[in-house]
């Protein structure tokens, strides 16, 4: 299967600029390629999966990848449907360009890609230049006309935000000259700002430029609902603040309608091997094989395997009690996934149980200790004056504080 063919099969393709082109750039040349990324958060989620698996798929087959960190446009904010974003300070969007970068650069090797922040060269335009250069080659119409815009037409949109086009388009043209770049890709959320790059780059270079550009679906689950939220919020590409635990739990619990597109997008399986494990799922969906190896693959493409380990044993350890086998690393992923109180004395079991939420009052409490319900790192606790003390905790900081079989709760001695 050629290139071009994986991407569709895999779902990766919404928009293409120009098909019978986009085919021959992909299938029978090298290219360098980009898909920009704005700093307007400290890390990535894992809705920007699926450009990533894309870049890292365009890699495999011998392309060259151009990451572009967004510190100029992340400035400005690319339109949102309903309302303005908050603008970031200059400090702040370049902050999060670094982090962001070097979050990219443990999936894109940044010895065999280009990594560049457009802040770079659109920093350097001038209002003048700005509007001579660039602005007179766009009608009002043409900018009005665009999807992202008519969706804020009733609440309004600000200038600066209306302008995120040609921001974007100037990108594209900078690098179609600067470094040779053929296509541009993006969610299907991003093909308005894409076309009017290449328009941009039509009026400067002519009709008979090799620009391309290309889009992929949003990732939507089954029900139509958004893909990458959890009940607490997104799901984070940065371990402090999303545990691999919690990207597997996601991952594992995902719909059988929902599986073959995640493994399609969101990870680099081989053809084979993903219709293989759809196959699976379709004749035994009770076994969930498809979940388990779609939500191992994505730990370990974000992760590492050592990660992936940490919430094997981290998963196995919640569903048995048992805990012997978790290290100092596996509790600091606990800490990150349960309810966490921390303590800086010894402290009442009683109080710790309505700190913790699992129980709603000391009486209740002395109820579930009495019945034996209550137990600290798998050692059931029956007195109800127990106090928590340093000589309770693993790793000299973590006490797992369980009632029943499902409810936990985090102790850490500071």
């Amino acid at each position: 299967m050629k290139l071009y063919d994986e991407l569709l099969w895999r779902g990766l393709i919404k928009d293409v600029s120009h098909e019978e082109k986009a085919r021959q750039i992909l299938n029978d040349e090298k290219i360098n390629f980009y898909c920009g990324f704005d700093p307007t958060g400290e890390s990535l989620t894992v809705g920007h999966l699926v450009q990533i698996v894309r870049m890292m798929l365009l890699q495999r087959y011998g392309h060259t990848p151009i990451v572009l960190i967004g510190g100029a446009t992340g400035l400005i904010g690319d339109p949102r449907q309903t309302s303005e974003r908050k603008l970031l300070t200059l400090e702040e969007s370049l902050q999060n360009a670094e982090k962001i970068k070097k979050q990219l650069s443990l999936f894109i090797n940044p010895e065999h890609s280009i990594f560049v922040n457009n802040y770079d060269w659109i920093g350097k335009i001038g209002m003048i230049s700005y509007l001579r250069d660039y602005g007179k080659f766009f009608s009002i119409n043409y900018m009005l006309a665009k999807d992202t815009v008519q969706k804020r037409m009733d609440v309004g949109i600000s200038y600066t935000e209306f302008s995120y086009m040609l921001i974007q388009a100037i990108d594209f043209l900078h690098l179609y000259q600067e470094n040779d770049c053929k296509l541009q890709f993006g969610g299907s959320d991003q093909w308005g700002n894409i076309t009017t790059g290449l328009e941009l780059i039509r009026k400067v270079e002519g009709d008979q430029n090799q620009a391309v550009g290309m889009s992929s679906p949003l990732l939507l689950k089954a029900d139509g609902s958004k893909f990458g939220k959890s009940e607490s919020g997104a799901l984070w590409l940065d371990a402090d603040l999303t545990s691999a635990y919690e990207i597997y739990q996601y991952f594992l619990n995902a719909s059988d309608e929902d599986v073959p597109n995640y493994l399609k997008s969101l990870t680099l399986l081989p053809v084979e091997e993903i219709e293989v494990l759809i196959e699976k799922s379709i004749k035994n969906p009770e076994l969930r094989e498809a979940q388990k190896a779609l939500a191992a693959e994505v730990v370990l493409l974000v992760h590492g395997q050592d990660a992936l380990d940490q919430a094997l044993k981290v998963s196995k350890a919640l569903f048995s009690g048992d805990f012997t086998e978790i290290n100092q690393k596996g509790f600091q992923m606990l800490t990150r996934t349960l309810e966490s109180v921390k303590i800086q004395e010894d402290t009442s079991v009683l109080d710790l149980l309505i700190s913790t939420n699992l129980a709603s009052s000391k009486r209740e409490g002395r109820t579930f200790i009495q019945s034996g319900a209550i137990s600290l790192n798998n050692q059931k606790i029956t007195d109800t004056e127990y106090q928590l003390s340093k000589a309770d905790t693993l790793f000299e900081s973590y006490v797992i504080l369980r009632r029943g079989k499902k409810k936990y709760a985090m102790i850490l001695y500071i």
